[in-house]
């Protein structure tokens, strides 16, 4: 193998896992760090910058940082990245002096279709550069489906309103009220630019006999949680069944608990680990008593002089072929007929285009979704700009926050005049931590340590009303017990391999085996020939030039805990502890210029 090029932008990236796996890239360990120190408006601000909402995301992120967290390769729990996020913005006090300067007009104008997380995000990118930005919304308030279809006692509204307000503050023209209902009609209008973050606004629904009949009380999953949301519906049936397994569903069966549902069922075709639902979903729902039953297809609506009165479900389990590939049969068993008032379906969104005309010079696959470049969130107009669900259809609030840097970085571009395919890489700065011979300055402490859970809201309170929030937070001390769980992966072992001796120390102290020292060969060969197998082929290994002996060092990224230990025990220096900052490209002028 070639020795390692950590020159380049990405591969210091890629093995800070938590940082690599979030879609907007926060630099997860600095504000971890600034949150133990105390120093939330700082931890705040380094969310804000590339997440935009982090008290919104703070409860409510689908969390892709915590599965790759390195905590979570020596103990069951990751750290609670998440959740640390909302205590650097219960803690963060004003913060609207750092917001940024607003820069005069520049003369060019771009419209928002919707107000959701991905236009938020290209306004707070773009507004303050001098783009005059227009976000149109038909609802009243901005925010989305953050504001509609997120319950109030996950997200309460006053955190909604005040991140909201932090864009609104840089000078984006809202028109809240004001529908597009014709993107041609849009074009027509003196806009340089036009983004879509319009979300996937239409639930699937199911085509099975009974549905016309009890349709007065078979609701859309999505339209239901945005009608409690307007307070438009308080109350529902005491027996409830709530069709479908993603997060919708399970925040449908939680709302119907709290407006009166007190037999509450969550039925699934799938098995419970194959649903798309969190694990922290499905564990609140049954926390408040909603079992989940599995492998069930809906058959049937039951009903009576026009009225539903259940639901007749088909027993299936899970048959693979020769190819892995899964597919549900029946069992045979007798059909289960679960009574019920009102049924809510949860199965599922879809995108809906109809306000834009087919002739207005985009094209859209077989799907009758737009064609969009993932890399450059460009569609076949090069006037318009994709993100969040309108892009690739349903995701979460983090990928949509994403799409919308990336389409800020388009959108300045195009205007510019510039190439939107020539991405700026990340700026990454990598500063050594030393601070003796064989001292550093972070802990690098790696014992074991149990993550700490968030404390709940009592449940016989929560269950009362849908605007009582259920995770209470964790409070500054638990919050700074949590954020010492952090292993620092952001602080790199460097390895100097003219300064080795190769007296093996570091081989000989490393907690996971993960340094080898051994001759050269393919990857493949060297990959099995490490002190420990180094099987996951995602993550690099980290091979050194050629040492006095012929031999290499390799290090496995994918175990290493950044411990610094290898560091200490060298008698030479030749092992450093180097902290990166990664920095992603977003609007103004590093993008024109980097």
């Amino acid at each position: 193998m070639k020795a390692t090029d950590t020159s380049s932008p990405d591969y210091f990236h890629k093995v800070v896992d938590c940082q690599y796996a979030c879609p907007a890239h926060t630099p997860v360990p600095e504000y971890i760090r600034k949150i133990a120190a105390g120093q939330y408006a700082d931890a705040y601000m380094i969310n804000w910058k590339s997440n935009v909402f982090p008290g919104v995301l703070g409860r409510t992120c689908d969390r892709p940082c915590e599965p790759a967290c390195r905590r979570g390769r020596v103990e069951e729990e990751p750290v609670a990245i998440c959740r640390l996020k909302r205590v650097a913005a219960d803690n963060k006090g004003d913060i609207t002096a750092r917001l940024p300067s607003i820069a005069p007009r520049n003369g060019k104008k771009i419209a928002c279709v919707g107000a959701g997380p991905a236009s938020m995000t290209v306004a707070r990118d773009l507004a303050p550069l001098g783009y005059e930005v227009h976000v149109y919304d038909g609802e009243a308030k901005a925010g989305g489906f953050i504001r509609t279809q997120i319950p109030r006692f996950r997200l309460p509204e006053e955190v909604i309103d005040e991140e909201v307000g932090y864009i609104t503050a840089l000078g984006p023209v809202m028109r809240l009220g004001e529908r597009v209902d014709s993107l041609k009609g849009l074009l027509a209008k003196d806009y340089d630019a036009i983004f879509v973050g319009c979300g996937a606004p239409r639930g699937r629904d199911l085509d099975i006999p009974g549905r016309q009949e009890g349709a007065g009380n078979i609701h859309i999953g999505i339209d239901w949680l945005s009608n409690v949301s307007f307070g438009h519906i308080t109350r529902i049936g005491k027996r409830v069944i709530v069709l479908g397994g993603g997060n919708t569903a399970m925040d449908c069966c939680r709302t119907a608990r709290r407006l009166g549902g007190q037999d509450v069922k969550v039925v699934v075709r799938s098995g419970f680990d194959e649903m798309k639902a969190s694990p922290w979903e499905k564990e609140d729902a049954m926390h408040e008593d909603i079992p989940i039953l599995n492998f069930l297809v809906p058959k049937e609506f039951l009903h009576k002089n026009g009225k539903l009165t259940g639901v007749v479900f088909e027993k299936v389990a899970p048959k693979y072929d020769d190819k892995g590939r899964r597919s549900l049969v029946p069992t045979g068993e007798p059909d289960q007929h679960i009574a019920c008032d009102d049924v809510l379906v949860a199965v599922g969104q879809e995108n809906a285009f109809p306000w834009i005309e087919r002739d207005a010079g985009l094209d859209f696959d077989k799907w009758d979704m737009p064609v969009v470049s993932e890399k450059t969130m460009q569609s076949t107009n090069p006037k318009v700009f994709f993100g969040g669900d309108a892009a690739f259809g349903p995701k979460n609030i983090i990928w949509a926050v994403a799409h919308g840097h990336e389409a800020a970085v388009s959108i300045e571009k195009f205007l510019s005049g510039l190439d939107v395919e020539d991405r700026p890489p990340p700026d990454v700065d990598i500063d050594s931590q030393k601070m003796g011979i064989h001292e550093w300055s972070y802990d690098n402490n790696i014992a074991n340590d149990l993550r700490y859970k968030v404390p709940l809201q009592d449940k016989s309170i929560a269950l009362k009303s849908v605007k009582t929030e259920v995770e209470l937070g964790f409070d500054s001390e638990l919050g700074f017990k949590e954020a010492q769980r952090c292993l620092n992966c952001d602080v790199q072992t460097v390895f100097n391999a003219p300064a080795c001796i190769e007296c093996d120390a570091c081989v000989d102290i490393c907690p996971t085996d993960c340094i080898t020292f051994t001759e050269n060969g393919e990857e493949s060969d060297l990959r099995q020939r490490l002190k420990a197998p180094a099987l996951n082929l995602s993550q690099d290994i980290y091979v050194s030039d050629t040492l006095p002996t012929g031999r290499i060092m390799a290090k496995d990224e994918d175990v290493c805990l950044h411990c610094g230990l290898c560091a200490e025990r060298c008698p030479t220096g030749a092992w450093d502890m180097q902290k990166t900052i990664i920095n992603i490209t977003h609007a103004g002028s590093t993008c024109r210029s980097r």
